[in-house]
């Protein structure tokens, strides 16, 4: 959630880092009218528990002088009827104005690029030149079939479109790279951590999936239970509500989850192969930090999930998500692009994003700086999308009889 202190503090300077973003104007007048609308509340009851301390000290006065305190009692006792009133209705500005905030996106950093959306991002640089061929490389949906790796009808059958099953060496290669990338991300300094599938909301409002994204995720019938669009959610949310102690800090984690989205938005797009299904594997990075530490543990992210990369000898791009493209809870994002030659483009394989304390808000996650307390600063991306990281090995290195090349890391978690 944003800094509501900015409201009152620079309100204009605020509208226009949001517009970048897309908010428009009249919701951000809505907001700083409740926020008005609060102010005003906590003046009545401000005045009103002023008006009674007064009284209170009257009270005292008459008692030793030996006044009559009868009507001074009548104004004492309608007062604080009044006082309950007005902390009432306090409160329900409170919640009201908390509420329409949680609708709000986080405040793009000024370095963010503006644009309308992935054709605006800018690329910051390209790691290992993608191979040429000798022959028309084939996408990984044929070759997953040609080797029996990867079974969409099968999935189909199962569940329902965008589900596959893996048989043999395809379920072995998911596998060994979960492990692989533990491993790795592990011997970066990140804690290895295995978390629920499901969560509460709270949880998905903390980090900023609701009440927003909704309809993306999968409900569990009558119960406040969702499945996980990531583990970001249940990693960041393990601190929900906690006062950490500044030399714990900087806490980096790593998990393996399995992923669920109903990809309500993505109607018609890659419904073809492993790039967008309903359940898919990652393994995920998570730091909370303080805002001192921000930058440097966010370039460790990024490198730790392009080094993945390029261990595994996949050609990938880095590139800064401009204003449209950026994520509701997200300052700013790098993303990871690996180049897939069967479909002859770069495609998203990670997002390393800094959300600054805009879920530390949310999730009242805080710190002991000194003698106050401060949010912290979170951070999260994958390391990798397992699917997207197979699919990239299975274009990478195909040969021409279809068969394909592990890579040598790999091999020794296959017992190579």
């Amino acid at each position: 959630m944003i800094d509501l202190k900015l409201l009152q503090k620079d309100f204009d300077t605020l509208s226009t880092k949001l517009a970048r973003k897309g908010v428009d104007a009249s919701l951000m007048q809505n907001l700083q009218t409740k926020n008005e609308e609060l102010r005003a509340a906590k003046q009545v009851f401000e005045a009103l528990q002023a008006s009674q301390n007064a009284m209170s000290k009257e009270f005292g006065v008459y008692k030793r002088e030996g006044k009559d305190v009868s009507q001074l009692k009548a104004k004492v006792d309608a007062n604080k009827i009044e006082i309950t009133t007005a902390l009432d209705i306090q409160r329900e500005r409170q919640e009201e104005l908390e509420k329409m905030a949680m609708a709000i996106p986080n405040i793009p950093d000024d370095s963010v690029p503006d644009g309308a959306d992935e054709e605006d991002n800018i690329e910051i640089g390209k790691i290992l030149t993608p191979k040429e061929f000798s022959f028309t490389p084939k996408e990984h949906w044929e070759l997953a079939e040609e080797n029996g790796w990867i079974d969409f009808e099968r999935g189909v059958k199962l569940a329902t479109s965008r589900f596959s099953v893996s048989f043999g060496m395809g379920a072995r290669l998911e596998r060994a790279l979960i492990n692989f990338m533990l491993d790795f991300n592990r011997e970066r300094g990140f804690e290895e951590v295995s978390v629920p599938a499901l969560v509460n909301r709270a949880a998905l409002e903390g980090t900023g999936q609701l009440p927003k994204f909704e309809d993306d995720l999968y409900k569990m019938d009558g119960q406040e239970l969702f499945l996980i669009p990531t583990a970001e959610v249940p990693v960041t949310n393990l601190y929900q509500d906690e006062i950490l102690v500044s030399d714990e800090l900087p806490k980096k984690m790593t998990a393996y989850t399995s992923c669920f989205r109903k990809e309500a938005g993505a109607a018609g797009r890659d419904t073809r192969g492993m790039i967008r299904q309903h359940q898919f594997h990652k393994v995920e990075l998570v730091a909370i930090v303080k805002p001192e530490e921000n930058a440097k543990v966010f370039d460790e992210m990024v490198s730790c999930a392009s080094d993945i990369l390029t261990a595994l000898e996949l050609p990938h791009r880095l590139v800064n998500l401009c204003t449209g493209d950026l994520g509701f809870g997200a300052a700013h994002t790098t993303d990871i692009e690996v180049w897939l030659p069967g479909q002859n483009q770069y495609r998203e394989i990670s997002s390393i994003s800094n959300t600054r304390d805009f879920q530390a808000r949310r999730a009242k996650i805080r710190y002991k700086d000194g003698k106050k307390n401060s949010f912290v600063n979170t951070l999260n991306g994958s390391s990798l999308a397992v699917g997207r990281t197979l699919v990239a090995i299975m274009e990478n290195n195909q040969n021409e009889d279809g068969s394909i090349d592990i890579p040598d890391v790999l091999k020794p978690y296959l017992g190579m």
